[in-house]
C-alpha cells in the first residue's frame, strides 16, 4: 500500500515536519506512545503544549490528546544543543529546477544524530525558504565539494534517475599515499558489503561478483609522501571511495574509518579533515536537455608535516 502524501506544513527554522505513524497499540495518550516510540525525546508533553506536535491538518495536537491508531502525527526535530560547525556551504547555482552547493569538510547534508540545525539542507532551507529542497544524493559529513539539490518535489524523480542509470559524471579529488602504477588510468573492481554488527561504519572487500567501480589516476606528488589522485566512480556504493582506495593500500588522508574505525569524538575536531573533495559535476538536464556541469572552488592539501 502506498503511503499517504505528506500534508504542506511549513518549515520551522529551515526544518521540515517528520512524520509518525501510529499502529495499533494499548495507548492511552499520544505522549506516552511518542516516549516509547521516540525516546531520545524526554519534553513530549512541553513540545505538544508548544503546538510542535500536529495532525495531518496542521493542528497542534495537546498533551492530553488520545492516542488514534493508524494515523500519522507530525512534529519537527530540534536539538537542545549542537556542536558549532564554523564553516559555510557556497550556493554555485540555482534556477527553477536545481540548487548546487559546495559543501565544506565537517558539515552534514541532512539532519541526523547531533546534528539538525547546524547541516547544509537546513541552511539552505533557512537561506532559500524552498520548503521542497531536497538532496539528489549524499556526502558523507567529512567529504567537501560539490552536492545537487532538487528545488521541486514533483522534479525529484527525473534526476534521481541521473544516479541509479549511472547517467551523472562525478569526479573527486582525494589525498593518499604516493604510490607507483597510478600515471595511467586504473579501474579499480572490488565487491563491498557492509557488515552487521559494530563494524557495519566499515564497508568490506569480499570475493565475488563486483558491484563498484573506481577509475583512479595520479594527478601529482604531494609533499610528506602524499599525492593527488583523481577518482571517478561508476557506481554509487556507500564509502565507495574511502574503502576502495582503502583496500588498494592507500588510506585517505585524515580518514576516521579506514583503514581503523577511531573512536567517537564527543567534541568535533577539525585540524584534520578527510582528503576527500567532490570536485565535479556533470550530466545532461532530463528537464531541459542542457548540458549541465559544474566545479567546485575548494582545494585539497597534504597534512602538514606527515607520513602516510
Amino acid at each position: 500500500m502506498a503511503r499517504p502524501p505528506k500534508p504542506a506544513l511549513p518549515l520551522r527554522d529551515g526544518v521540515s515536519a517528520s512524520a509518525v505513524h501510529c499502529p495499533h497499540g494499548a495507548w492511552l495518550r499520544l505522549a506516552d506512545f511518542l516516549a516509547e516510540r521516540l525516546p531520545l525525546v524526554d519534553d513530549w508533553p512541553a513540545r505538544m503544549a508548544q503546538g510542535d506536535v500536529v495532525d495531518g491538518a496542521g493542528c497542534a495536537l495537546p498533551p492530553g490528546s488520545p492516542y488514534v491508531a493508524l494515523r500519522r502525527v507530525y512534529y519537527w526535530r530540534q536539538l537542545a544543543t549542537e556542536p558549532v560547525l564554523p564553516f559555510e556551504a557556497e550556493i554555485v547555482f540555482q534556477d527553477e529546477h536545481l540548487l548546487v552547493a559546495d559543501k565544506p569538510h565537517f558539515l552534514p547534508v541532512t539532519p541526523g544524530g547531533r546534528y539538525v540545525q547546524q547541516t547544509l539542507l537546513t541552511r539552505l532551507r533557512r537561506a532559500t525558504g524552498l520548503a521542497e529542497l531536497s538532496p539528489l544524493h549524499r556526502l558523507d559529513r567529512e567529504t567537501a565539494g560539490l552536492v545537487l539539490f532538487s528545488v521541486r518535489a514533483s522534479e525529484r524523480g527525473a534526476y534521481q534517475a541521473l544516479f541509479r542509470d549511472h547517467a551523472i559524471a562525478k569526479t573527486y579529488e582525494a589525498i593518499a599515499p604516493d604510490a607507483e602504477g597510478y600515471d595511467q588510468p586504473r579501474l579499480l573492481r572490488h565487491r563491498l558489503i557492509e557488515p552487521a554488527g559494530e563494524a557495519f561504519m566499515q564497508m568490506q572487500v569480499v570475493p565475488g561478483e563486483p558491484n563498484a567501480e573506481t577509475l583512479v589516476q595520479r594527478l601529482e606528488a604531494l609533499s610528506g609522501g602524499w599525492a593527488r589522485y583523481e577518482l571517478r566512480p561508476r557506481t554509487g556504493r556507500k564509502h565507495q571511495l574511502r574503502a576502495q582506495m582503502n583496500a588498494q593500500g592507500l588510506p585517505l588522508a585524515g580518514d576516521r574509518v579506514y583503514p581503523v574505525l577511531q573512536p567517537h569524538e564527543a567534541e568535533p575536531g577539525f585540524n584534520a579533515p578527510l582528503g576527500l573533495l567532490a570536485r565535479e559535476l556533470e550530466f545532461c538536464d532530463p528537464l531541459t536537455g542542457k548540458l549541465r556541469h559544474w566545479r567546485s572552488s575548494r582545494t585539497l592539501a597534504p597534512p602538514p608535516d606527515s607520513m602516510p
